[in-house]
């Protein structure tokens, strides 16, 4: 995965909160058991961690001078989206939301931008305070994305994904795929019916895994606003295949042999390694959301 080298970075789409203080009171979802139990729940989860009954309030981070101007200052070109992981987030951010904003408009709709968070250790927010058990996250709330940049070792470590620039930028992909979820009105459906391989919450994280792949398929074709030019200027089927081998690595099924040893389809919320990997390739494959209907 490639970045054009001149292009100039919107770091007003991320708030960077790494090193930030919480006022009062202690992270609600904590390590140990609870925090492993929250993370395998979570991972992903697309309405944000108070649906874990673990977290509670609306604390805001305190930003520090220091965690203020970090991606400000060191996330300027796609030339340190190349180098950085960090940066490279930022330029994911940046392409994604340049090409909804432009699919929303081609429909005829109103794209509203949803900027990232960057947080170590915990993070208040709308949807209550998480810890950085709880992985990727989407708060319907504050309609911001939640990630703490060490979720992307775990998932190498823990999960045995192979990782790449592009397992990353599927996490971010996907995220923003609940925020579009969100602007259209159907992302509340997550939160019917009991759990299960044919639960709405299946359902709709596979339909953020299809919004993802048809993000990928226009990423090198998409058009920066400021400069007429593709921010993302490359992408190898190497690069497929790392977001899809992520892809299969946080599904229940893989996650649930791993961490239980056994398989319980009763008790899905993500869908299976398999089913996360046809969704992906549906809307890579289409370039088409209107194909990315797991509803029907």
């Amino acid at each position: 995965m490639q970045f054009d080298d001149d292009a100039n970075l919107d770091t007003s789409e991320v708030r960077d909160a790494r090193g930030s203080r919480i006022p009062g009171g202690r992270a609600t979802v904590g390590g140990g058991v609870v925090g492993l139990i929250a993370l395998l729940l979570a991972l992903f989860l697309g309405i944000g961690p108070e649906q874990l009954g673990l977290s509670s309030g609306g604390d805001r981070p305190e930003p520090t001078a220091s965690s203020l101007a970090q991606v400000q200052q060191t996330c300027r070109t796609g030339r340190d989206a190349n180098t950085r992981d960090d940066c490279r987030v930022v330029a994911v951010v940046n392409s994604v939301q340049d090409y909804w904003r432009q699919e929303f408009r081609r429909r005829g709709r109103s794209y509203s931008p949803s900027p990232t968070v960057f947080f170590g250790g915990r993070v208040g927010t709308a949807c209550g305070t998480a810890t950085s058990a709880v992985g990727p996250f989407y708060c319907p709330g504050d309609r911001r994305v939640y990630l703490d940049l060490g979720f992307f070792g775990e998932l190498r470590t823990r999960f045995g994904a192979s990782g790449g620039p592009f397992a990353q930028a599927y996490v971010v992909a996907h995220e923003y795929g609940h925020h579009v979820q969100d602007l259209l009105g159907v992302l509340g459906r997550s939160q019917d019916g009991p759990a299960g391989a044919d639960s709405a919450s299946v359902r709709t994280e596979l339909q953020a895994d299809c919004y993802a792949g048809v993000w990928a398929r226009h990423a090198t074709s998409t058009p920066d606003e400021s400069t007429g030019r593709p921010l993302v200027t490359r992408l190898t089927a190497a690069d497929i295949r790392d977001g899809l081998d992520a892809a299969a690595a946080v599904g229940d099924d893989r996650i649930q042999e791993r961490f239980q040893g056994r398989v319980t389809p009763e008790t899905w919320t993500h869908g299976s390694a398999r089913q996360r990997q046809q969704w992906f390739e549906q809307g890579y494959r289409t370039g088409d959301m209107g194909r990315c209907d797991t509803f029907r």
